[in-house]
């Protein structure tokens, strides 16, 4: 199905729309640093990694899941005799993650100003409810969306839901975002098409090692190439 057929185009929020995952990087390197004293920080990565693995399944994605594993995590590696001192430093990095500045990326606003109007857009994201809607507010791009779609993952069943809500066939669906897995794959499995613009930094959950082939499929390296092809 050609491009000419899109009527609805959902945008992924984190490090599609602004900056997201370097503030988790950034984070448990500062973690790890905090407990050079107990872990070394290789083990402390992979570690924390089973711990947010563990966790997902229970807390879903976000900021305050990532907070709570790192306190479990902490508890984990002092072997239950972690000072409440850092209990309160994780506490704060989490409160200061929820607060920071949101970061536009590149081209976005240019790229929704020209699409608005001439297509249905949505922001179609997972994680947590509050903090994603507290994001699209300072983000200043709110009044661009005709809807806004926050689910606690991103599946083909998650994705088909959309679509029957939108009103629209898949192969008139578009899902423009920096996850190959939650992304693109599911999206290109319901018959939908699908832009890949890669982060430079993406979580080892998301990682997919195959490449995509497919006739849905593009891959671009920032949101405003989206403009030649869809106007």
């Amino acid at each position: 199905m050609p491009l000419s057929h899109i009527q609805a185009i959902a945008f992924d929020a984190d490090d599609t729309l602004w900056v997201n995952e370097t503030l988790f990087r950034k984070a448990e390197e500062e973690f790890c640093e905090l407990l050079k004293g107990y872990i070394d920080a290789d083990s402390c990565n992979r570690l924390l990694f089973e711990v947010e693995m563990k966790n997902l399944p229970l807390y879903g994605y976000g900021i305050k899941p990532f907070t709570l594993s790192l306190i479990e995590a902490a508890i984990q590696f002092t072997n239950g005799k972690l000072p409440i001192s850092i209990i309160e430093k994780l506490i704060a990095k989490g409160k200061a993650m929820l607060e920071a500045p949101v970061e536009l990326l590149e081209g976005v606003e240019e790229t929704l100003s020209k699409l608005y109007g001439n297509y249905r857009l949505v922001m179609a994201t997972k994680g947590d409810l509050l903090d994603q809607e507290r994001k699209l507010k300072k983000s200043g791009l709110e009044e661009y969306f005709h809807h806004i779609e926050i689910v606690s993952d991103k599946t083909p069943k998650q994705y088909l839901k959309l679509v029957k809500h939108l009103d629209i066939a898949p192969s008139h669906f578009l899902m423009v975002g920096n996850s190959v897995k939650s992304d693109i794959l599911p999206v290109l499995e319901i018959g939908g098409h699908a832009f890949h613009i890669p982060f430079h930094t993406t979580w080892a959950h998301e990682m997919v090692e195959e490449p995509v082939e497919h006739p849905n499929f593009r891959l671009l390296s920032e949101a405003s190439n989206m403009i030649s092809l869809l106007l």
